[in-house]
């Protein structure tokens, strides 16, 4: 395979995205230079890295995985120009590690100007950071950062006396490039569909070769062959499954409990595919059969998903899908119950209250891109108070997850019916020029067809 041929994107599409974000600068500040590195390897052990994964802001901006790279972008009235700082050709780390692109190729590859061994990123530099006056950095990201970047300010500084001036405005990188990428582009969009399908088909494996008397590791087993088996390079997070009460701990990772019939099963996993994530969420009974209690449960977070569903469209802001899901989610705990109608009075005295919160105690949505939180600003830009901000303006392109649950831990107040059940469901959406589309219903979402699935096998 050619490095052109194994780039996610076509290199236009990256040149594309750096010129979006020079004419983004000169708005701002006229001009300026940009300074973006991407992710450091990191150790797991002694013996091995983890592997490794590119920072998503320097990949948005050149589609390079490589580490040890650094992307400087100088913008003034007519032009941006890209350096790229990449690791030098090496044939013998080459043969312990892998090929190289190095920075011989990488401007026909990448479609930047002009590229240098990452060894001369001190020398260079100093260079191209003179006579610039804004300097676009991500603030206070980390202490080696700040202090190459004192370094290379006190070269240019040095040279005050020959005319040269260094920047006096530093400026934060991210707030641009974050707001750039809350908006999906097709080819974006199309990837995050492949990586909901391949999401999908594993959460139905899931679904198909559950069993009681197996261990929730076995089924995150099953997610991973999935996933890998598809073409997804990674899992976007680490893959919750919880079985029974652990569904009731919101950030649980697969562990050795062992899956009990009648109890449920929760699974949140979802696929990184060409750095795009997908985030799918599905309970479902280890025995295949819903119990009473759990079904009611299930009913009603269902419903709260399908009214937030329906509030995610263009004009409704990101908290109005949240109300509308807390507004069914509370009511449906009233009708069971959970909530004493006579102390509270309303299902409205409930909401304001947040009486509901013992049972529902996150939010129903995030953004969700290469990150699987991914980045945009909640509040619409543009207000210096961010209490004063609004709540942001759904708009077409955008994409977050619709994911209401409830979970209820046994006490004294709880039906004992009750205790111990755990429900999430959450899908993937697209805002449309009219509502929403829901790129991740390759699974089933409905009880009874989930039922229908596990008796199938």
């Amino acid at each position: 395979m050619s490095p052109s041929e194994s780039l996610i994107f076509p290199a236009a599409i990256y040149r594309e995205r750096r010129s979006e974000l020079a004419k983004r600068i000169r708005a701002q500040s006229g001009g300026g230079i940009v300074i973006l590195t991407t992710a450091q390897e990191q150790f797991r052990n002694r013996d091995s890295d983890f592997p490794y994964r590119h920072d998503s802001d320097f990949f948005y901006l050149t589609g390079f995985e490589e580490p040890g790279a650094t992307l400087v972008l100088q913008v003034d009235r007519h032009s941006a120009i890209a350096h790229l700082f990449c690791r030098p050709k090496d044939p013998e780390r080459e043969i312990w590690d892998g090929m190289r692109l190095g920075p011989e190729a990488a401007p026909e590859y990448l479609g930047v100007e002009h590229a240098y061994p990452n060894t001369e990123l001190d020398h260079e530099l100093p260079k191209l950071l003179s006579d610039q006056t804004a300097l676009y950095v991500r603030l206070a990201s980390s202490a080696e950062t700040d202090r190459r970047l004192r370094h290379w300010i006190d070269r240019v500084r040095g040279q005050a006396r020959a005319g040269v001036n260094a920047p006096t405005e530093f400026r934060d990188i991210e707030a641009l490039v974050h707001e750039m990428r809350l908006f999906k582009e097709p080819s974006e969009i199309e990837t995050m569909r492949r990586a909901a399908a391949i999401s999908a088909k594993a959460h139905l494996r899931a679904m198909r070769t559950c069993r009681p008397g197996q261990r929730e590791y076995h089924i995150e087993a099953e997610l991973l062959h999935a996933f890998r088996h598809s073409g997804a390079q990674s899992v976007a997070y680490n893959s919750i499954v919880a079985a029974g009460a652990n569904a009731c701990i919101l950030h649980y990772r697969a562990s050795a409990a062992e899956l009990k019939s009648g109890d449920l099963c929760l699974i949140d996993a979802g696929c990184e595919l060409d750095g795009y994530a997908s985030d799918i969420t599905r309970t479902f009974p280890i025995n295949g059969k819903f119990s009473g209690p759990q079904r009611a449960l299930y009913d009603i977070t269902l419903a709260a998903q399908e009214a937030a569903v329906a509030a995610t469209k263009p004009g409704n802001t990101f908290m109005q899908p949240h109300d509308a899901a807390v507004q069914v989610l509370t009511q449906g705990l009233l009708d069971e119950k959970l909530l004493s109608l006579h102390q509270l009075g309303s299902v409205d005295n409930a909401i304001e209250t947040g009486a509901y919160r013992r049972f529902y105690m996150h939010r129903t949505s995030h953004w969700l891109g290469m990150d699987v939180h991914d980045v945009g600003s909640y509040r619409e830009p543009g207000s210096s108070d961010a209490n004063e901000k609004p709540w942001r303006t759904l708009q077409a392109n955008m994409v977050l997850t619709i994911e209401p649950g409830l979970y209820i831990r046994p006490a004294d107040d709880v039906s004992e019916a009750f205790w111990n059940i755990g429900i999430r469901i959450e899908d993937d959406a697209v805002v449309t020029d009219s509502g929403c589309e829901l790129i991740s219903r390759g699974v089933p979402v409905n009880a009874d067809e989930i039922e229908a699935v596990m008796r199938a096998g």
